[in-house]
């Protein structure tokens, strides 16, 4: 009898963007209700329950959702024991600088790391489209991470929550959309793509 592989379920688009942005919602809500190390906690929790539940359900486990997971249980375990809130607020800053590290390595070696990670939300793209895709979502992260360090140097703890909420959130999905046109003259097949699905997880 012949043995057929089966193939991995695909998330949906929806489920992905729920599995991103599942957890920071968690975060805000938590902090809304008791505070800054109360919400670390839910995140830690939030982004775990993300993980496992790709793992089970779809087998695999996006690269970005599990560098970010390592992150918020490190720094936000480190920012408990501690209790000091500086490490979860440095964790946008290392989140972005490593991912603009790593995509401006691909770029430079000829490897696009970006399209490895997002090929499928973007069908048809060429590889010009993805040399931009990469070097705009590069110099998005670069200028994240600087503005992450001077907010939460320089104002309360409140501002820096209500900075990822109401800045740097909207900013991500903006940036994400602004980038559609460029995207479209290089090839980009719209009414297949999942721009929802392409967008980073915001930190």
């Amino acid at each position: 009898m012949n043995a057929s592989k089966e193939s991995k379920p695909e998330p949906s688009a929806m489920m992905r963007l729920a599995t991103d942005l599942g957890p920071l919602i968690v975060f805000f809500a938590a902090n809304a209700w008791r505070g800054i190390f109360a919400a670390t906690l839910a995140f830690m929790i939030a982004i775990t329950v993300a993980i496992v539940v790709s793992l089970v359900k779809y087998r695999h486990i996006s690269p970005l959702l599990w560098f970010s997971g390592v992150m918020v249980l490190v720094l936000g375990g480190i920012t408990i024991w501690l209790h000091d809130e500086t490490f979860i607020k440095i964790k946008p800053t290392i989140y972005y600088s490593f991912v603009a590290a790593l995509l401006s390595f691909g770029l430079y070696t000829g490897r696009n790391l970006l399209k490895m990670v997002l090929g499928s939300a973007y069908p048809g793209l060429s590889e010009r489209g993805w040399q931009l895709l990469t070097r705009n979502w590069t110099l998005f992260f670069v200028a994240m991470a600087v503005i992450n360090e001077l907010v939460w140097r320089n104002s309360s703890t409140d501002f820096w929550i209500g900075f990822k909420l109401w800045g740097a959130l909207p900013a991500t999905l903006v940036f994400a959309l602004a980038n559609i046109p460029m995207l479209m003259r290089h090839g980009l097949q719209l009414e297949k793509a999942e721009p929802e699905a392409g967008v980073p997880p915001p930190q």
